[in-house]
């Protein structure tokens, strides 16, 4: 019998990808993962959803064969089936539905970008179906796309000391990284270790999040008004010449047509569209381009609103005027290692397949906006049901709960349960979205998983080692490689199984995997203002605050702030109705989305779905702590448990998102009881890239007046 070991990994329990120390008993079961305190990515730190990695690996709810339904859909009947089957069935539809309406009429769906994103955009190019469906649109991606045409590539927080210089101010905005663990390949530990260490700190959120506890400049914004916010910054940083002159003259273009542009974007403008006063913008703005080398951390706070897409342009114009760009402490472009293939798209976007998909088939795409990352959700559910401009036939939903993290999740299950023909998903459980569809896949957690960690972090590259197999599991990449070579997409998926990918992408190096894995991280060797060598990707080859791209596209080349379709200031007429804002979408520590509910472990540190009202205004509404209210919209109402949280403006409310309960009976679970997606409605979005409003929009709560109310969970 062999002894007790410890292995070092690389947690996926969100996007922190942090390493991790995997603990297994003499038996060969995992019993306890710890943080690794000599990694240079976290140095220690583990959140719960890291530490309990292994009680989802071993839940006994886990689906563990493919399941295929035995009954209607949504009726809650299964049976398993063999692998072999599953394929065939998958294999059959897919052909049949190519053959009779066109590649198009498929669609593949992704959540949150996780190891299998690599594959799911590629696999969709190559079948020839420009539906790809994901919360980008709400998510990371636009800043991505808005970053290629301002400068060309994704620029990111340098607070790992590469060079030996660190952020002199840090500035958190709309993120609470510090507190949900990790986002965008980022520790939070990192984070909070460089925001510690940094002489000025500022903090852009409507909450007192807890990082601005400690912060210089807590900016307190009205939800929705980001965009507005930064203009102002710029405007200050322009009339005070407090700008990188020889970085502005020498790297950038259009800047006289920003100055004319910026004028009417005074401190005062800015005080009367985001409540922030005057004069503490104006301190902001110059306590952040003077105080330099500036980095920024920002979440998705700022991408649902109708402003997104010119939020991050925004952003990006203040960045460059500060002279923070691929500086030593600043914004950088990461150097990844130069002996591997790249398997990142922002290092080699040809990894995502655009290539394979014909510019006829583009064109077919489900979505009116411009710039939105793939098929626009809230478009392409209701193409399902309504077939505006066709109707889709058949889903693959891979790691992706929509009926709870899109809106309107009623329209997403009708669409399933009645409109496809063909519908399956991959998963580590029976979510309320697989409970509608046709077949189940069960899906490999990271424990079950060897790979190169090579997503968002870029500067360092990672191993994942597979220490465990429950049941007949199958890691999802694997499973469409597979299918691609069903489906005669070979040249797309030229590698004969995972194990043959894994070996082409360390090919360059001489290694094996298993010598890969001994190494367990190599690094890039970081270099820092490669623009004075390379120039900038744009069509000017500098770095563009008149986007050339942007005007050519007839969209807006500079910043403009659009006004949320739902606020007091726009929809004054439903203040007495609804006279709260609402915010959702706020990250929680012991979930991932809407991973972790089952998991007793996780569940006890945060047990039931929760508003977050201000103390004042629990008081004048005559609500108790832990009472249950319903947050009522325009569009619905759920149901949730009072939570007074000073650290909300008052008027603001904050509902928690991706609430089901799995310990209740499906198919759904309970998951239109506190659905907070279900209170926004499908009309309002940014005309660029398609994001929506959920951070800004207006509510009003109330109190239960019938017998229903939330059973609390009892673990």
């Amino acid at each position: 019998m062999a002894g007790t070991t410890v292995t070092r990994s690389s947690c996926r329990g969100c996007h922190g990808v942090c390493q991790v120390l995997v603990h297994k008993d003499e038996t060969g079961r995992i019993v306890k993962i710890t943080g690794d305190k000599d990694s240079p990515t976290s140095q220690g730190f583990i959140c719960p959803k890291g530490a309990r990695a292994a009680d989802t690996l071993y839940h006994p709810d886990r689906v563990t064969r493919p399941m295929l339904r035995s009954k209607g859909r949504g009726e809650n009947a299964w049976h398993a089936i063999e692998w072999d089957e599953a394929l065939d069935l998958m294999e059959s539809n897919f052909k049949r539905i190519i053959n009779e309406y066109g590649p198009e009429y498929i669609a593949i769906a992704q959540g949150t970008g996780r190891p299998y994103t690599e594959f799911t955009p590629r696999f969709c190019n190559a079948l020839g179906s420009p539906n790809h469906v994901s919360p980008a649109h709400n998510c990371y991606v636009p800043r991505n796309i808005c970053a290629a045409m301002t400068m060309g590539w994704f620029p990111q927080p340098d607070i790992y000391g590469h060079s030996g210089t660190m952020p002199r101010c840090v500035m958190v905005f709309g993120s609470n990284i510090m507190e949900s663990g990790g986002e965008g390949g980022y520790c939070g530990k990192m984070v909070s270790k460089a925001f510690k260490g940094a002489e000025k700190t500022i903090v852009i959120d409507p909450r007192k999040v807890k990082a601005a506890e400690h912060s210089d400049y807590h900016l307190a914004l009205r939800p929705g008004t980001e965009c507005a916010l930064m203009l102002g910054f710029i405007h200050v940083v322009i009339a005070n010449n407090a700008y990188d002159k020889n970085f502005v003259e020498n790297y950038c273009s259009g800047f006289a047509e920003l100055e004319a542009h910026i004028k009417t974007f005074t401190p005062e403008w800015t005080q009367n569209v985001t409540g922030i006063p005057a004069k503490l913008i104006e301190e902001a703005a110059l306590t952040f381009a003077r105080t330099g080398p500036s980095t920024l951390i920002w979440g998705n706070g700022i991408d649902e609103s109708v402003s997104a897409f010119q939020t991050a342009r925004a952003v990006y114009l203040l960045l460059a005027l500060c002279g923070s760009i691929d500086v030593p402490g600043g914004m950088v472009r990461w150097v990844p290692p130069s002996n591997l293939r790249p398997k990142s798209h922002m290092v080699d976007h040809a990894m995502q397949g655009d290539q394979f998909l014909s510019e006829e088939q583009r064109k077919k795409c489900i979505s009116p906006f411009p710039l939105c990352p793939g098929a626009h959700p809230p478009s392409f559910w209701q193409a399902c049901i309504d077939g505006k401009p066709y109707k889709p036939k058949a889903i693959w939903l891979i790691g992706t709960n929509p009926i709870l993290t899109h809106t309107r999740g009623d329209i997403v299950r009708d669409a399933l349960r009645d409109h496809m023909e063909f519908t399956v998903t991959s998963d580590f459980f029976m979510t309320p979205t697989a409970s509608f569809c046709d077949l189940v896949l069960p899906a490999a957690h990271w424990l079950e998983q060897d790979d190169i960690v090579y997503f968002h972090k870029i500067w360092c590259v990672l191993s994942r080692k597979k220490l465990a197999q429950i049941g007949e599991t199958r890691d999802d990449r694997a499973v469409m490689l597979e299918m691609a070579h069903r489906l005669g997409l070979n040249e797309a998926f030229p590698w004969k199984d995972w194990d043959d990918y894994l070996k082409w992408i360390l090919e360059p190096s001489g290694m094996t995997f298993d010598e890969f894995a001994e190494k367990d991280i190599i690094l890039g060797e970081m270099q820092y203002r490669k623009y004075e060598q390379d120039g900038f990707q744009t069509p000017s080859g500098k770095f563009e605050l008149f986007s050339n791209v942007m005007a050519h596209m007839g969209l807006d080349p500079l910043p403009v702030y659009t006004e949320p379709p739902l606020s007091p200031v726009s929809s004054p007429e439903l203040l007495e109705d609804y006279p709260f804002i609402l915010m959702t979408g706020c990250k929680l520590k012991p979930f991932f989305h809407t991973e972790g509910r089952n998991v007793p472990g996780l569940r006890k540190l945060h047990p039931d779905p929760m508003v977050d009202m201000h103390p004042e205004d629990v008081a004048e509404m005559g609500f108790k702590e832990g009472q249950t209210v319903e947050v009522v919209t325009p569009y619905g109402q759920q149901r949730f448990l009072v939570h007074p949280d000073e650290r909300l403006q008052k008027g603001v409310v904050h509902a928690e998102h991706a609430w089901w309960f799995p310990e209740q009976e499906g198919p759904d679970y309970g998951c239109f009881k506190s659905n907070a997606n279900l209170l926004f409605g499908n009309e309002h979005f940014d005309k660029i890239s398609g994001a929506q409003p959920l951070k800004c929009s207006l509510c009003t709560v109330r109190a239960i007046t019938d017998s229903e109310e939330i059973i609390r969970y009892a673990s």
